[in-house]
């Protein structure tokens, strides 16, 4: 199969919301996935992403990621999503487009990516271990959510 990787563009956000919601019910979580096509046009310039698509331009795959600045390196990419629809996987997609992601970051000479893997997602983490990572297991997410910074009060 000939797949080709990209830069997103907007027309592409449709099917990339699409992806991500299948991420959310892959992650047994899909009603954390709040993200509409409208708001993600409205803060495009708040994240990157590259596709992954098949030979009839259907977007097959996705790496959806940010810049950011981590105090002990520099300049790095934070990878918030990798995702593969199921029955492309197996196929060296994720692999490619984790490849793109790093090319991205060599040319834009950050010091590091980074990015979260579920401790029950077993293929993924061998998946990672492939590529030589560092895992981390002291840490924890720490999420404040909408519905906290709506009610956060600073004068409390």
């Amino acid at each position: 199969m000939n797949t080709n990787i990209r830069q997103a563009i907007e027309q592409d956000f449709i099917e990339i919301i699409e992806l991500i919601k299948g991420l959310a019910v892959f992650q047994g979580k899909p009603e954390k996935m709040l993200n509409t096509l409208e708001l993600m046009k409205a803060e495009q310039q708040y994240f990157e992403c590259l596709v992954a698509e098949n030979e009839t331009k259907e977007i097959i795959g996705i790496a959806v990621y940010s810049f950011v600045y981590h105090t002990w390196v520099g300049k790095s990419i934070y990878l918030d999503d990798l995702y593969v629809k199921e029955s492309y996987r197996g196929q060296k997609i994720g692999s490619r487009l984790l490849k793109a992601l790093f090319a991205v970051a060599q040319r834009q000479n950050c010091k590091k990516v980074r990015w979260l893997v579920s401790n029950w997602n077993t293929p993924a983490i061998e998946f990672y271990k492939t590529f030589g990572v560092e895992f981390f297991k002291e840490e924890w997410i720490c999420d404040f959510d909408g519905k906290a910074i709506e009610s956060f009060n600073p004068n409390e």
